[in-house]
């Protein structure tokens, strides 16, 4: 592809702390994997979307940087340690200076990106986390959508993120391929409405079944 594609970044950050062990981190793995077929087929996207995966346990890293669909290769996740969910955020931030083009007199940047957070927890590096949230721009988190999964997570700390909070019930691989199909959509949604409606927040599709947008 030209170094001249405007591109829709796409950053996922997942939840690799040891309570994602077992099914749930082999869910997000078929998720993962169904995503990037389904964008894939979408004309529209293969042209606009580039991936980025971001995990977060006892620390955070970047394990995929941004990639075109054609060239990503799904990674590796293995589910041990905390949820150093701050430290993600941090991650992202820096990601996102680095890899996102910004505009210049010469030359349109890429569209704003679009930020999926996935976790079953809560930030076990409160002090961290807090700072993090504190360094996101109020545009920023209009266009991250934080998905809380199982019982267990904590609605509250992902809503001083993003207003965009959805909630479903369990870590079951049905409930897992829901939320992926979903990110699909809402990134093929994006990649369809950004010549339309340029700079405006991002536009998501209505939630699966038995999801719960959190007031």
């Amino acid at each position: 592809m030209s170094d001249y594609v405007r591109r829709l970044p796409v950053y996922l950050l997942l939840d690799c702390s040891g309570s994602m062990s077992g099914e749930p981190i082999e869910a997000v793995r078929q998720g993962v994997k169904a995503l990037l077929s389904e964008l894939k087929g979408d004309p529209q996207a293969l042209e606009t979307a580039y991936l980025s995966v971001i995990t977060f346990n006892s620390s955070a890293r970047q394990i995929t940087p941004l990639t075109e669909l054609m060239l990503f290769k799904e990674p590796e996740l293995i589910a041990s340690g905390a949820t150093a969910m701050g430290e993600a955020i941090n991650v992202l931030n820096d990601c996102i200076k680095n890899e996102v083009r910004q505009s210049t007199a010469d030359q349109k940047g890429d569209w704003k990106p679009l930020v999926f957070i996935l976790t079953d927890g809560e930030p076990t590096d409160t002090s961290a986390f807090n700072n993090a949230v504190s360094n996101l721009s109020e545009s920023m988190k209009k266009n991250i959508i934080a998905c809380a999964a199982g019982a267990s997570a904590n609605t509250e700390c992902l809503k001083k993120i993003t207003s965009n909070v959805l909630m479903m019930n369990s870590l079951s691989a049905g409930d897992m391929a829901q939320f992926f199909a979903w990110v699909s959509s809402s990134v093929k949604m994006s990649s369809k409405s950004i010549d339309a409606k340029p700079g405006e927040a991002v536009q998501l599709p209505p939630p699966p079944q038995g999801f719960v947008i959190v007031p």
